[in-house]
């Protein structure tokens, strides 16, 4: 016979699945990268992206929300007397009983009689007295004596389950044998741990002891350390319970103990079981209390299943806060996740633990000369593509979509060609002129094999375009009015869609960013992008522009390209001797200066244009004279319009004012 070998399918429960889709960090590097540019450190935005959480997201404020909640319905909804409680009903049934059977005996001796109902009529208040005044109490109804037996028998169960989770449910109707086998576990538990606290255990006095007595550890653990681990947490939680109690609730219960199964010897041993556990495990919460307010009452193991879950909810609070330090979501407990808020919780605290990984191990942020997180290269590009997508949207929405091949004898080839016209000189696209002459010739019923003719109209020539190369200056005002007046981020994404336009799809041009402030400075885009917001006074157009100059110089050959980006006149200007002089209103020689090495530029072919943001009167009259000085241009967008028109306006003088088509350049 052929054996077949059978499979079961289902949920995959080992941790990440393998074959889940990787997480789109798209949103996560965008959010990230927003604040790096508002002047966040790079550790510090991928922080608040994973607490804020994604769009359709959890994030670990919505997770440590939902850990309080939990806490607090738990403390809310019950309170600690359940056990005093089923104690208090059982003894109140079998006293009813008792005076009962007290009753309808006829043959009892009266003064028995009236002695036993004086008995049971003088009982204490107080229930734990009251059980244990009637520990030799001769009970003459078999169904009191029953009631009273499961009094001693809930005890003992009771305290059992605050140290053997599930102990209360194993041992009900249990017999001598199993009280007895309890009794020796316990026994060898405290020598074990005894021996194991003096450095004396070995691994086969572990096996030995689990080979013996596995039915009484679910949790299955598989070293001394992990028993003992198992049993000091449910051990402190049983002591918070008990701190968590009134006084008299205490007292009764520790009054009450002593029936436990109508052994004291039980209370021996689980009393030496705590101090072996508090001695190995002095780290554990032994003294802690919580205030239960609510109306469903607990018995002790249930309290002190309870009191568990509440440790493990304060600790996944710790760890959703991530404020200790070299933290990472990898510390996260996802199974205690799960067990608290459920399945999906634990999802989504894995996908964030995922893109923190992928963040941080995947390329996306590196370590700069300083130790710092920076934005690397790759991350780089993947926002400056998305920023281009978008200029490219806004782009079409405002002039539409436009042709932008002009066909020249020295341009580059595009891969498309075009019907011939007259005066064409570019070289005949060979394949799409035979097919064309192939295709006309079946159209008009003839025979391509017996030979071709070609017609005017068969014939293709290579398209080409028409390119200039530029040097491009992106001059970038950084004084403190661009960031209070909410324009700081709007230049740096404006900046990073320039660059990679630049470096992607017009590699021939040489771009130089150029800030200025108080002084000028050249940067690269990464210094560009996390640059933060500067508190000094000063607008050093004059410097930018000096740097301009040099750099254009550098590229001879190259069409000099001028942008401006600023929202202030000219405040300060370099001195011979390198120092910048400030000045508000601006000084005569500021601007003096400032529009002398503007001049310089224009004398060079230089192609100006002025991005004004704001609506300063002053700015608007400076800038408008400087334009007409140089025949420049001046373009005054909204702070959200801003990388569309620096853009746009590159484009222009790229293509030296011919139609451009917005879908080729932003892809």
């Amino acid at each position: 016979m052929t054996a077949h070998n059978r499979s079961r399918y289902g949920r995959y429960t080992g941790g990440p699945d393998p074959l889940a889709p990787p997480v789109d960090l798209a949103e996560a590097l965008d959010a990230v990268a927003e604040d790096v540019m508002a002047g966040y450190s790079p550790r510090h935005a991928l922080r608040e992206f994973l607490r804020r959480g994604g769009r359709n997201r959890e994030g670990l404020d919505d997770l440590a929300g939902r850990v309080q909640q939990r806490r607090s319905e738990l403390l809310g909804r019950h309170n600690l007397d359940g056990t005093l409680s089923e104690v208090q009903k059982l003894l109140e049934t079998a006293v009813l009983e008792e005076r009962k059977q007290l009753a309808r005996d006829a043959m009892m001796d009266n003064t028995d009689r009236a002695f036993r109902e004086m008995q049971l009529q003088n009982l204490p208040r107080s229930t734990a007295a009251a059980v244990n005044e009637l520990a030799s109490y001769d009970w003459q109804s078999s169904t009191a004596r029953e009631a009273y037996e499961r009094i001693k028998d809930l005890l003992g169960r009771e305290l059992l389950d605050q140290r053997f989770a599930g102990m209360k449910e194993a041992l009900e109707g249990a017999t001598e044998e199993d009280r007895a086998a309890v009794a020796e576990m316990l026994q060898d538990l405290n020598g074990l741990l005894g021996k194991h606290r003096r450095g004396e255990d070995t691994d086969a006095d572990f096996q030995e002891f689990m080979a013996k007595h596995s039915q009484f550890f679910p949790e299955n653990p598989q070293s001394v350390e992990e028993l003992v681990d198992a049993l000091a947490q449910r051990a402190a939680a049983a002591q918070r319970l008990l701190q968590s109690m009134s006084a008299e609730q205490r007292e009764e219960l520790m009054r009450l103990s002593a029936q436990a199964f109508g052994s004291p010897e039980l209370m021996a041993q689980l009393g030496q079981l705590d101090s072996n556990l508090q001695a190995l495990r002095p780290g554990e919460d032994w003294t802690g209390s919580e205030r239960f307010e609510g109306e469903e009452g607990l018995g002790l193991g249930d309290g002190t299943g309870v009191l568990q879950d509440i440790a493990e909810l304060d600790e996944l609070a710790e760890q959703l806060s991530q404020a200790y330090s070299g933290s990472r979501l990898d510390d996260l407990d996802l199974d205690a996740l799960a067990r608290q808020l459920g399945q999906n919780a634990a999802v989504s605290a894995s996908t964030l633990a995922e893109i923190e990984r992928a963040m941080q191990d995947g390329g996306f942020l590196q370590r700069g000369a300083d130790g710092d997180l920076r934005l690397s290269p790759q991350a780089m590009r993947r926002l400056g593509r998305s920023l281009l997508r978008d200029t490219a949207k806004q782009l079409s929405g405002r002039q539409g979509r436009r042709d932008t091949r002009v066909a020249g004898a020295a341009g580059e080839q595009t891969g498309s060609s075009r019907q011939w016209e007259f005066g064409d000189a570019e070289p005949w696209d060979v394949t799409r002129t035979i097919t064309n002459a192939i295709r006309r010739t079946i159209a008009d019923g003839g025979d391509p094999g017996r030979g071709l003719r070609l017609a005017v109209g068969d014939i293709e020539v290579t398209e080409t375009e028409a390119r200039t190369q530029a040097a491009v200056v992106l001059l970038a005002d950084v004084s403190f009015s661009m960031a209070a007046e909410g324009r700081w981020v709007p230049m740096k994404r404006t900046a990073l869609a320039l660059h990679h336009l630049v470096s992607t799809r017009f590699r021939g041009d040489r771009l130089q960013l150029i800030t200025f402030g108080r002084y000028a400075q050249t940067m690269d885009i990464g210094e560009l992008t996390a640059l933060p917001a500067l508190r000094e006074q000063g607008t050093n157009l004059h410097h930018g522009l000096l740097l301009a100059g040099r750099f254009f110089r550098q590229h001879p050959s190259m069409q000099p390209v001028l942008l401006v980006v600023t929202d202030g006149e000219p405040t300060a200007h370099l001195l011979a001797d390198g120092e910048s002089w400030f000045s508000w209103p601006p000084d005569p020689e500021t601007i003096r200066v400032t529009v002398a090495e503007l001049d310089r530029l224009a004398r060079a072919g230089t192609q100006a244009t002025f991005f004004r943001l704001g609506d300063d009167p002053s700015l608007e009259r400076f800038i408008q004279r400087m334009a007409r000085r140089i025949d420049g241009r001046v373009v005054a967008p909204e702070t959200g319009d801003l990388g569309a028109a620096v853009v746009g306006e590159y484009l222009r003088a790229h293509f030296r004012g011919r139609p451009y088509d917005d879908a080729d350049w932003a892809q």
